[in-house]
């Protein structure tokens, strides 16, 4: 496939490590908010967040709020902190206000717009999107369209629509040897404000990036040039293309061929392009650590939610393991449900856990994987490889459909994580890669078309229970792909169809809490006295 000089890492798909309930609602809501302040020159004395579409109706329960000030005040996305934001803030001194705009179709589900004042006074507004997963989009600062994703290195520059300003900033540019990708200039009136965003190919190192800066807002209309960071991308050392890339099933299977490995090792050779193998490797053994404590702690130390609508119940289902296991669940399937219900509980507590792909479906995975490969005596390296075996599945849907409950319904989350975990069963018990495939294809048609209906707006009912669902999902699609059954439509073909499907579900049963089990009277009545309203 042909490269850009950014790409999704392994452990964007296996992450963020963040504080849960929500990888879109608050681990993306955070991430958006860092990006808006580092657009101020000055620490942000004032706020005012106006949240659209599902952003408006579940903000409370999913910790967007909470996320969102957190992100201006610098916290990181695994920051414990982040449920104290509030407090955080008025210790500052950081005045911020919510308000609920407009349902909007033409927005993303997950909009908001952040609007700032620092401590001299400037202000700036920045519309944001929240994608899934954590990923992130800017598409408008100060009332002008934009479209930063991240995917070059940004430099942003706000300066006045005079003549001869562009040719000087290209020509400043090209005096410190860059390369612009793509050049987008943006004016509110003739003559009047202006704003052009620089995606260039690579940035000088060290002291140089900094001259750099400082050259550019040297200039005489130059107002703020500085440069976007947009977490959760990736680049190569040296820009180059990676030699174990691959954007869909076909193309990874056809690298797998090529080098006659796993999917997991090229999922892990990608990785190692990316970061470096030491770099790769410790945050391999973090994500492993993290997901061994998110699986495991809520068993034995239960946790109420923050709405207050689970806790419990992954105890539950680990203590009646002797009783019912051998003819129900089976002892490895049984353990991997209490796993992943134990997750959901930690993250509806906003607990840290692994977003694999998001909050909302963050059990499936670790709970297969770690019961498996328990049974199985896997060590930490099979394990690992496993892992990448689930991030490129998880991965290729990312690229070619979606892992928002937001965008596609409960499908492109539980669905997407039943898929990547039923692949890594299959290589954690010796299949092929195209058995591993066949077996995510099986598990993502299982789930086609189930909707995203949170009670409340909380990531707690039904998404506990549904993780359960997923588990069991994934266990018999790899069991299937084993045994020799392989799907009429394959993997490539089943993102395509559940990416259209979710294009076709109405937005009340995306992730809006309108919809669905979330407007069920029982439902109604319990979110009633939900604690976190």
């Amino acid at each position: 496939m042909s490269g850009t000089s950014a790409a999704p890492s392994a452990f964007e798909i296996l992450g963020p490590i963040m504080v849960g309930p929500s990888s879109s609602h608050t681990a993306g809501a955070l991430r958006l908010a860092q990006v808006a302040a580092s657009l101020m020159e000055a620490p942000v004395a004032r706020v005012r967040f106006v949240l659209h579409n599902s952003f408006a109706h579940t903000y409370r329960g999913h910790g967007t709020d909470r996320a969102l000030v957190a992100g201006i005040l610098g916290l990181a996305t695994d920051d414990e902190r982040i449920r104290g934001a509030f407090d955080l803030a008025a210790a500052r001194g950081l005045s911020f206000e919510f308000m609920q705009g407009a349902d909007d179709s033409h927005l993303h589900p997950n909009t908001v717009d952040i609007e700032m004042t620092d401590d001299t006074g400037a202000s700036r507004s920045v519309r944001g999107e929240s994608l899934g997963g954590g990923r992130i989009r800017l598409s408008r600062i100060n009332g002008v369209s934009v479209k930063i994703t991240g995917e070059y290195d940004t430099v942003f520059v706000a300066h006045r629509d005079a003549r001869g300003v562009l040719a000087a900033l290209t020509v400043l540019l090209s005096t410190y040897g860059l390369n612009i990708a793509f050049m987008r200039t943006y004016r509110t009136e003739r003559g009047g404000a202006a704003y052009t965003v620089f995606e260039l190919d690579d940035l000088p190192r060290g002291s140089q990036l900094e001259a750099l800066l400082q050259a550019l807002r040297g200039h005489e209309h130059v107002e703020v040039a500085t440069l976007i960071r947009m977490p959760g991308t990736t680049r190569t050392p040296d820009g180059s293309e990676l030699a174990s890339d691959f954007s869909d099933a076909r193309e990874l299977l056809a690298l797998c061929e090529q080098a006659a490995t796993s999917i997991g090792a090229i999922a892990r050779a990608r990785e190692e392009e990316l970061s470096g193998a030491d770099t790769a490797k410790k945050t391999m053994e973090r994500v492993i650590a993290a997901m061994r404590a998110e699986t495991t702690e809520p068993l034995e130390h239960p946790a109420r939610s923050l709405g207050g609508l689970i806790g419990g119940e992954a105890a539950f289902v680990h203590q009646s393991a002797s009783r019912l296991a051998e003819g129900l669940m089976g002892a490895v399937q049984t353990d991997a449900v209490a796993r992943a219900m134990a997750v959901l509980e930690r993250s509806a507590s906003m607990g840290v856990i692994v977003a694999a792909p998001t909050a909302g479906s963050a059990g499936i995975v670790p709970g297969s994987v770690l019961a498996a490969g328990e049974h199985l005596g896997a060590d930490d390296g099979a394990i690992a490889d496993a892992l990448y075996c689930a991030a490129a599945v998880g991965l290729i849907l990312t690229l070619n459909a979606s892992v928002s409950g937001a965008e596609g319904g409960c499908q492109a989350e539980v669905g997407s994580a039943s898929a990547m975990a039923a692949a890594a069963l299959v290589q954690l018990f010796g299949g092929t890669p195209r058995q591993a495939l066949d077996a995510a294809s099986l598990a993502l048609a299982n789930l086609l078309g189930l909707v995203c209906d949170p009670v409340g707006g909380l990531v707690e009912v039904p998404c506990q229970v549904r993780n359960a669902i997923g588990v069991a999902d994934a266990f018999s699609a790899a069991q299937l792909a084993l045994s020799g059954v392989s799907p009429l439509v394959p993997f490539d073909e089943m993102a395509t169809v559940m990416r259209d499907v979710g294009s076709a579900l109405p937005a009340t049963l995306r992730e809006t809490a309108k919809g669905g089990i979330a407007k069920a009277p029982s439902a109604c009545s319990a979110c009633a006295a939900c604690t976190s309203r």
